[in-house]
């Protein structure tokens, strides 16, 4: 029991430590990023009930069905409730107040919705090398991909934060990237798993898998790049604030 927690929890500590250490400016107080993940655990619940009700809707056949589930069934419900959870909780917050506080703050939100995620799937394992075979899968993809569907919303909302003048355009941003992103990673997954056996699915499954590697390593190489720009602009927002209140000081 211990051991199959573990493996299901560790993979998202892992990644909080990560973001957490990569927040290197003015870091975000530990009581308030709790209560974040917490809520985002909380999510889940909204977001499956909402994922039930769209599911009775899911189009016949493979393809409809992988592209239907991955976009507004997963990607859809999941991503709504996390980004309203960032306005209830962080957007009018006196902690939000450098652009780096964006995509931390989402990860943290989309972490503790990944991690409830992951206890259920990883415990409803027929037996226990079942469990441990789907937590190292999903330490490899699914957890990453909730992190990095983050990264991208934290991103737009950090954006739509301190850009004033493009802020409906960056919220929309933060919302529909994350879902995109989203969808077409679960979908990629889904239309294989969707279709009958035969000669036809080892092929569909092998370009679909290709697919997904080169879809996955572009994310990445998106979602660090999202991660040092924002950096970058705390930096500066950082330096300015220095300069201002040296400023005031000398003129005092």
């Amino acid at each position: 029991m211990l051991i199959l927690l573990s493996a299901a929890v560790l993979p998202v500590l892992l990644l909080l430590y990560a973001i957490y250490k990569a927040d290197k400016i003015n870091k975000e107080p530990l009581g308030k990023l709790v209560v974040v993940f917490i809520c985002g655990a909380l999510t889940v619940v909204p977001a499956s009930l909402l994922e039930m009700f769209l599911s009775d809707f899911t189009p016949d056949g493979a393809l409809l069905e992988g592209l239907y589930t991955g976009f507004c069934v997963a990607g859809f419900s999941e991503e709504l409730f996390k980004l309203l959870a960032l306005f209830l909780l962080v957007w009018r917050s006196r902690h939000f107040d450098e652009y780096f506080d964006g995509i931390v703050y989402a990860v943290y939100v989309s972490m503790g919705f990944a991690c409830v995620e992951n206890v259920m799937y990883v415990f409803s394992g027929d037996s226990y090398s079942a469990s441990m075979a789907t937590a190292a899968m999903r330490a490899i993809l699914s957890v990453p991909g909730h992190f990095l569907f983050a990264v991208m919303m934290g991103y737009y909302l950090a954006l739509a934060k301190f850009a004033t003048n493009r802020r409906t355009r960056y919220i929309l941003y933060a919302f529909l990237v994350p879902v995109f992103f989203h969808g077409t990673f679960d979908a990629l997954l889904m239309v294989p798993e969707n279709m009958e056996d035969g000669p036809m699915k080892w092929v569909v499954s092998l370009l679909f898998l290709i697919v997904f590697i080169l879809f996955d390593i572009k994310m990445w190489k998106r979602g660090v790049r999202r991660i040092r720009h924002l950096q970058q602009l705390s930096a500066e927002q950082g330096q300015e604030a220095r300069s201002a209140f040296e400023g005031f000081q000398w003129n005092f």
